[in-house]
This record gives C-alpha cells, structure tokens and sequence, in this order.
C-alpha cells in the first residue's frame, strides 16, 4: 500500500482537542512542514507531548502563539518564554516530566503497558498528586503510560509503504512516538521506492505508519530553511 501523500491532505486527520505526540529535541527530528499545515486548520484546545514547544518563531512555537493549544506534557519549555508566561497567568496547562519518564512513559503507551513506578522526582513538586510506593527500601513514583491521537514523527528517508530511516539524533522521541498513537503521519527528506532502504537501517517499520509527506525544510547549517 503506497502512503504517500501531499502535505496538505493531513489536515483532515486532526481534530479540535486531540493529543498530538510531536517528535523533536529543539528543533531536531520535529516535523515543520505538518506542523505547518496545522497552522492552516481552525482546531483548538490541542494537547501537544513533546519535549519542547519549538524555537522562537519556529515548529510548535507557532502554533502556540495561533492559541491551538490548551495543555503541554513535557521537559523543556522555558525556551518559549510566551509559553511560561501563559501557564504563569493560568492561561495554558503544562505537565512537566523529565525527559527519561517521558521516553518512557511514551514507550509504555507504544507496548500497551499501563505505567511504570520510577525513583525519578520523588520528593519534588513533580511528584505531588501521584501514588507513591516502596520498593526494596526506596521510594518510587507512579508515571502513567502516554498515548496520543496523532502522532506527527520526523525520519530522513522513507519508502512508499512507510518504512522510515532516521538520522542521528532525529532517533530522539520519533520512534517511539510512532507506536503510541491512533494515527501516525511521518515527514521525511527523502522518498525511495519500496526495497531501495537497507533493512537493518529501519528503526521505524512500515506497519506502524499510516502517511507519509515530504519535507518542505532543508537543513543549512543550523538553521532550518523552507523550499519551495
């Protein structure tokens, strides 16, 4: 089955107040082109998981700043300034996780695993409201698995049936967020016919993909520059 299609067809597999697991570490492995396009629907009250809310004026920043999104799960978000200030004013709801319980929390989701206990946090404002056990004399907390309606991945190639390739630390959150939803939809660089990508290069196989897009970005330098 070919996946492949036009950028602007995803539009109609979001929905106003979905979980969007959004792949990326800053704005390496983030998917700018169907973020781009979920500028250009109206959904609202969005719950986005991802490590970051973008750069400034780059990937999730601007969907933040078009007010699509009600809530943040994840690591870093002081780099979006207008983000703090948003949840400082009650405007915006954020979960904050440290990276190694939101890997895995989204693994956990991916394996149909309910959640894990972990040592991570506890003792910290992190880990108010959540179950708390002991365990061979230490201290543990309760972190539930996550799972989204759409995830949106970032891989360097793909094949036409979705088995994707990535590039170094692209491998951040994209493969497993690839197993932790409803719907995935990958963007890549590079599209291939099927058999052209070496299989022990697949990190992601195609049976968890449900579309694949072609990038509109190019990486120059550090900088991510759209092509038209």
């Amino acid at each position: 089955m070919d996946k492949v299609i036009e950028s602007s067809e995803i539009q109609k597999y979001f929905k106003s107040g979905d979980v969007i697991l959004t792949g990326g570490f800053g704005l390496s492995g983030t998917p700018l082109t169907i973020i781009d396009e979920l500028l250009e629907t109206d959904i609202r009250d969005l719950t986005i998981v991802s490590n970051n809310l973008g750069d400034l004026g780059q990937g999730l920043h601007k969907v933040f700043m078009q007010g699509k999104i009600k809530k943040a799960v994840g690591s870093f978000f002081s780099i979006n300034k207008e983000a703090v200030i948003a949840w400082s004013k009650g405007e915006l709801e954020i979960d904050l996780l440290p990276q190694g319980t939101l890997a895995e929390a989204i693994r956990c989701g991916g394996a149909g695993i309910g959640g894990f206990y972990t040592r991570t946090a506890v003792g910290t404002e992190l880990s108010k409201g959540k179950e708390e056990r002991e365990i061979d004399g230490e201290r543990y907390i309760f972190e539930k698995a996550i799972k989204g309606d759409v995830a949106i991945i970032k891989a360097e190639k793909a094949d036409r049936i979705g088995n994707l390739v990535y590039h170094t630390t692209a491998r951040n959150f994209n493969p497993m967020m690839a197993t932790a939803a409803k719907i995935v939809i990958a963007e890549v660089n590079e599209i291939v016919e099927v058999g052209e990508l070496d299989p022990e290069f697949v990190v992601t196989p195609h049976a968890y993909v449900d579309y694949v897009i072609q990038s509109k970005y190019s990486k120059i330098r550090s900088n991510y520059v759209e092509y038209r």
